[in-house]
This record gives structure tokens, C-alpha cells and sequence, in this order.
């Protein structure tokens, strides 16, 4: 459903097709239709298996990962579903992660559907951000035998996100679906600020007894003003006085790679006159509490704060830009702020520096210049976006933002 809803948003079935080819499976077959639900024609996608296909681990999932020919930022996103799965059904049974068997997860149609969802997300270079997903009650059969609904594994998967009880005995979220929306999701909104852009629905096929059986994911682009910047996000923050410098930076470092927006230290004078530092860390809503787990994981802290806090924010785009000496990173910043912000990425240039021999002002320089004369338009405030990497024809060239309602998702600043 996902991967339709996408198709009918503007992802063209190539995308899709081409990046399932490069896998290397062989054995089915796949095709795109239309079905009608509740008066709206949503695209329909199916997976045909024509002959048995072998049950496969996620050992044997990461090597067929690995050895096709997929392009990196369509490998990474399927490799980041398939590990959270592999993650969740570990947990579940007990068991180290390698040995991990996958049983109807591991059917081709489920690595069709990952590979295929990562692809168009790929596509569309998209910031995710999901609804709200509707758990389902009752149980369901699977290989393991009877399993209770949200299936254990879903509920794994879907840890840091907001989930609500659907009123339903039936299964809205599989495992497979809470993987993809738990690789790609930066968080969960009901609905995100933005401009919509282009809407697509994805059409299951369940008769639903009290709702239409459809998926829909909404492409949009944030507003550029002061107002419409300010997300709901959350500062977390400990006081701290036996840890060291490394370990603080240690877990700084984790935090950020964990998906922080920012992490930092403040010194301060404790109880006793004890120096100490306040350890903070600044994330969006979604990723709060995963994120709070992980400060007092890894520090020697008792107890983290959480205060709700509001971000006002350039929007941003990266750009590459080419110099004599290679090419540099350079991220602009817009909006209606005045002049675009223009800063080189440091390390890429004092790396180049190095191999040139010049120093490393040299290459700043040079790059700032590029990114000028590159991004120079008739108006000089417009926003970086407008410049930005080009869109599918079909939607505005501005960064968009998108969100399937049981994966909302939303783009660039959005």
C-alpha cells in the first residue's frame, strides 16, 4: 500500500521496477492497477510469486542487499528496515540478532515491498513523518502459530512512535510496514505545517468493515515565514559530576547519531561546590523518549528533565558545488530572514586542503565563491529551495514536504 500510495503521489513505476530488478530475485512477477474505495480511485500494487520461494534469514536478506546493484541511498533505507525488523524479532524470541529466521517476512512480496518503498522514498529525497498509526485488536495466524494483534514484532518496531487503538479486530500495521515507517520516519504529527503539494492513495486489499482500506501520503512544502517555522520539539537535559570529558563526548556523539537535532554541554557548580556539567540534548517530539533512554543509558545519570520547547528555523538546503580542488558541500540557508547563509562543509574542505597542500581558508574561499555565483538569482532572498536539487516534473521545484496517513510524511524543512 505504501509503495502505491507513493506511485499515485508522482513516483514514476520505474522507479519502483528497476530498483526491484537490481535485487536479482527471480520468481515472480509485479503490476500496478487501480481499485476504488469509498468513491476515490486509489493505484493498487501486487506481488505475484510464480513458483515457492525459500524462507530466508536476515543473514541471507543483508547479502542479497549487498550484492545487488542498487544505488546506495535506495540500499541504505532497505537495509535500515530489514535491521529494524531483524531488531524487533530478535527481541521477540529471544535470540541473537544474526540468527534471526525470517518466515513470512522473509517472502519475496515483503522484500519487494521494502526495496520497492525504499526506492520511491529515495525518489522523492523526502523528509517522513507519520501519523498517528491505528493499532488493530484480535489475533492472527503465522507461522509461530497464533499471534496477539498489534503483532509483537510491530510493536517492537514502532517504539518511539505515537500509535492510538483503531476500535478494530484486524491488523492495519504490519511488521513490514511499521519496519519501512521506523527506517524512514523522523517522527510522528497529526499533520505538519505545510503547503500540500500532490496527494496519493494506495489501496489494500481487505474489505474493512468500518473504514475505507487506503493508505495516503501527502507531498508538501513548509512555509517560508516567521511564523510557521516554530515545531514541537524537546530539550533533555542532566546534571552530571562523575563523568569525564570522554565520556560525555562519548555519549554526546551517540546522541546525535541517534538522531538528536543537537547535543551540547553547559558547566556548572553543583551541591558541595562540585563542578559538573548539565548534559542536554534538543529532539524532536517522536524521538524524545527514545532518545531520554539513551542519555541515562549512557550516562551516570539517575534521572533525565524533558521540557517541551519550540523551534523557529531557517529552512536549509545542501548543495555541491565544484572548486579547483573538488567538490565541497555547501549548506544554504534561507527564508525570510534576509540574505541566504552560506557555510562550506569544514571537513570536506580541510580534507581537500591537505591533499592539495593549501590551506584550508584557500578552499573555504573558494567554495563560498562557487555557491555565490551558483545560487545568484534576480532576488538574492529567495530560498535556497527554489535553487535546490529538481523535482519530479509533475511538482513544484521547491523541497516538499509529504506524509502517507499511516505513514505521513514530510520533506525537506517541512
Amino acid at each position: 500500500m505504501l509503495v502505491a500510495a507513493l506511485v499515485d503521489l508522482g513516483v514514476p513505476e520505474r522507479v519502483v521496477t528497476e530498483a526491484v530488478a537490481l535485487t536479482g530475485l527471480t520468481g515472480f512477477h509485479i503490476h500496478f492497477s487501480h481499485k476504488s474505495e469509498s468513491g476515490i480511485v486509489a493505484t493498487k500494487f501486487d506481488v505475484h510469486v510464480d513458483g515457492p520461494q525459500p524462507e530466508r534469514t536476515y543473514g541471507e536478506i543483508k547479502r542479497i542487499l549487498a550484492a545487488g546493484k542498487l544505488p546506495r541511498s535506495v540500499r541504505e533505507r532497505a537495509e535500515r528496515a530489514f535491521a529494524r525488523l531483524a531488531e524487533s524479532e530478535a527481541r521477540v524470541h529471544r535470540m541473537a540478532l544474526e540468527e534471526v529466521h525470517f518466515h513470512e517476512v522473509g517472502a519475496v512480496d515483503c522484500i519487494v515491498d521494502i526495496v520497492g518503498s525504499a526506492a520511491a522514498l529515495a525518489y522523492l529525497g523526502a523528509e517522513v513523518r507519520v501519523s498517528p498509526l491505528p493499532m488493530g485488536r484480535g489475533f492472527v495466524k503465522a507461522r509461530h502459530g497464533v499471534l496477539p494483534l498489534p503483532a509483537p514484532a510491530t510493536v517492537h518496531c514502532l517504539r518511539g512512535f505515537e500509535t492510538f487503538d483503531a476500535g478494530i479486530d484486524a491488523e492495519l500495521v504490519t511488521p513490514t510496514g511499521a519496519a519501512v515507517v521506523a527506517a524512514n520516519a523522523t517522527s510522528s504529527s497529526r499533520w505538519p505545517t505545510m503547503r500540500p503539494l500532490a496527494v496519493g492513495f494506495g489501496a489494500g486489499t481487505r474489505k474493512l468493515p468500518d473504514r475505507p482500506n487506503l493508505l495516503r501520503a501527502v507531498l508538501g512544502e513548509p512555509f517560508e515565514t516567521s511564523s510557521a517555522r516554530a515545531d514541537t520539539h524537546v530539550v533533555i537535559s542532566a546534571n552530571v559530576d562523575d563523568m569525564t570529558g570522554e565520556m560525555i563526548a562519548y555519549c554526546m556523539q551517540l546522541l546525535l547519531a541517534a538522531g538528536a537535532l543537537d547535543a551540547w554541554t553547559t558547566p556548572i557548580v553543583m551541591k558541595k561546590g562540585r563542578p559538573g556539567f548539565v548534559l542536554s540534548a534538543l529532539a524532536e517530539e517522536g524521538r524524545a523518549a527514545e532518545l531520554a533512554h539513551l542519555m541515562i543509558r549512557e550516562s551516570t545519570t539517575l534521572g533525565v528533565r524533558m521540557q517541551s520547547a519550540s523551534r523557529l528555523v531557517r529552512p536549509r538546503a545542501l548543495h555541491s558545488v565544484s572548486t579547483r580542488f573538488g567538490s565541497v558541500p555547501v549548506k544554504v540557508s534561507g527564508g525570510d530572514f534576509g540574505p541566504a547563509l552560506l557555510k562550506p562543509e569544514f571537513d570536506v574542505a580541510a580534507t581537500l586542503a591537505a591533499s592539495h597542500g593549501v590551506p584550508v581558508r584557500e578552499v573555504l574561499a573558494e567554495a563560498l565563491h562557487a555557491a555565490s555565483h551558483a545560487l545568484s538569482t534576480p532576488d538574492r532572498h529567495e530560498s535556497p529551495q527554489k535553487a535546490g536539487p529538481r523535482r519530479p516534473s509533475s511538482r513544484p521545484s521547491k523541497r516538499p514536504t509529504r506524509h502517507p496517513t499511516g505513514a505521513r510524511k514530510k520533506r525537506g524543512p517541512g
